[in-house]
């Protein structure tokens, strides 16, 4: 199924049939979808799916080598990750590039803090920044008692919401996600995903990896499966259903031929 936007609205990002080569090896073939405004493209899969190539292409680190990644309705081939930072494209990795030791605040700036005076007499602007982060936080929802805490002793879904707060705060207009969720229990996999409806509801659009479809199905407007590097489909949210969605995502076809094949078995 084809992905569509609105005859009145450009696409944030678009790929049409995209493909990606490392040598002779196919990570990822003829895959298309969109990423609009306000809205969270869900990218599911098993491990080898393809995702981390999508996200690489996406962010700037790779280039794609068939097919057309298109940023703002045109034609895109970025060279880095600074490339596409530059045209509001935002990438949180699991990893999420935090420092334990280091306090929220200078987590949140990290190489961009606020100075005040000049040359050789310039300074950390510590109240300015701990007040900017600590209003930027607030504003999505994140009330932190202390943003001089280490961010090390944050929960793992706490880090995660202050890396989508330090990516909105610095303008990013498309938010990539990387398996957000996949190292959280239910209660704080709940605590990211509404931080991702919040990011969807500013009109941010959300590109959320992971292969959990009840992640996915409750914050999802558009969904992209991957499989072995290919796509099975990109679908709205009107035109599958999570038990659709989950059948997919588990191999339905596969599964029923192995439960037929096993019931065979049995009955010898």
């Amino acid at each position: 199924m084809t992905p569509t936007t609105t005859p009145t609205q450009t696409a944030l990002i678009e790929v049409d049939e995209v493909g990606k080569n490392y040598g002779s090896v196919i990570a990822l073939r003829d895959v298309s979808t969109v990423v609009n405004p306000g809205e969270v493209t869900c990218v599911l899969g098993d491990n080898g799916a393809g995702k981390s190539t999508l996200i690489k292409i996406l962010a700037g680190v790779h280039q794609h080598d068939t097919g057309r990644f298109l940023v703002n309705g045109n034609e895109a081939r970025l060279g880095s990750p600074r490339e596409a930072l530059d045209h509001g494209i935002a990438t949180v990795y699991q990893d999420l590039a935090v420092v334990p030791l280091m306090s929220v605040w200078r987590n949140f700036f990290l190489g961009s803090e606020p100075t005040v005076g000049g040359g050789p007499f310039q300074r950390l602007d510590r109240r300015k920044g701990k007040e900017t982060a600590r209003t930027a936080l607030a504003e999505m929802g994140i009330d932190l008692r202390d943003v001089e805490q280490p961010v090390g002793t944050l929960s793992g879904g706490e880090r995660q919401c202050v890396a989508i707060a330090r990516a909105v705060y610095f303008g990013a207009k498309v938010l990539i996600l990387d398996e957000p969720t996949a190292a959280l229990g239910v209660k704080q996999s709940g605590v990211v995903l509404r931080y991702v409806a919040q990011a969807r509801d500013r009109g941010l659009g959300v590109v959320l990896i992971t292969h959990n479809p009840h992640h996915a199905y409750p914050v999802g407007n558009r969904f992209l499966i991957l499989k072995r590097g290919r796509s099975l489909g990109s679908m709205d949210k009107k035109d599958i259903t999570i038990e659709e969605l989950t059948r997919q995502m588990a191999g339905g076809a596969e599964l029923e031929a192995l439960e037929h094949e096993l019931r065979e078995v049995a009955g010898q």
